[in-house]
């Protein structure tokens, strides 16, 4: 029952999130044009927008028992050694199925949803390189901003607010390169959820750029924390 919960709690999580972080590039150019800015201060809106978003699901996960949105970095910190309790593989594979239906219900609402004259600004992750240099940027991408969240979740700061003021920062920083190449994701469900509602969810493209590499940079990233921070052994009980 409880896997069934957390799975029902992904699907939720991943349909909002979806709403909110795909509308962050629309937002930003409302506000920036309402305050007449561009450039670098737009970035700036952005990456505090992100950290906006970032605080609401955080309490949000909580709230719901650490549903989660994002499967590679459950991957992540399992390999790391960070997991919870029911964090497990198999319960990974048991709730990205969960993550995708969210995320494909999040694009279909968010398609309705969006007035006219921003719907244009709604892009899912878009390949703009060939096969294989896309495939290489996520999972560089992925691996990149997946060993930052590791490091500031696990070793950063123990203000909430800190924590995710430092992941939006990271995020832009992989996000602004990654645009260029593949929207970026990092993300396979997030990906999923737009593929599907284009008919592009049984491509190779989408297995290999967007489900593939990312999971191989998560469990890179995983890998390496656990080699410069090897998890403590819990100490053996003195027997009488």
């Amino acid at each position: 029952m409880g896997l069934v919960k957390a799975a029902v709690g992904d699907a939720v999580l991943t349909f909002m999130w979806i709403i909110c972080a795909s509308t962050i590039g629309a937002t930003t150019s409302i506000i920036s044009d309402i305050i007449g800015v561009e450039g670098n201060a737009s970035l700036a809106i952005t990456t505090a927008l992100i950290f906006v978003v970032s605080v609401l699901f955080g309490f949000i996960a909580d709230a719901v028992g650490g549903a989660s949105f994002n499967a590679t970095g459950t991957v992540a910190f399992y390999i790391a050694g960070a997991a919870g309790d029911d964090d497990t593989l198999m319960s990974t594979a048991v709730r990205f199925p969960a993550q995708a239906v969210g995320a494909v219900g999040g694009v279909l609402a968010l398609m309705e949803l969006m007035p006219l004259e921003y719907k244009h600004m709604l892009e899912g992750p878009t390949l703009k390189v060939d096969l294989h240099t896309g495939a290489i940027a996520e999972g560089v991408l992925t691996f990149a901003i997946t060993f930052a969240v590791l490091l500031i979740i696990i070793k950063g700061p123990k203000s909430f607010f800190w924590k995710n003021w430092m992941i939006s920062v990271a995020a832009m920083a992989v996000i602004v390169p990654g645009s260029s190449y593949t929207g970026p994701s990092m993300n396979p469900a997030n990906a999923f959820g737009w593929a599907y509602v284009y008919n592009k969810h049984n491509t190779w493209e989408q297995f290999y750029v967007y489900w593939i590499c990312p999971s191989l940079g998560a469990i890179l990233a995983g890998w390496l924390y656990r080699l410069v921070f090897p998890p403590r052994q819990a100490s053996k009980q003195k027997t009488a």
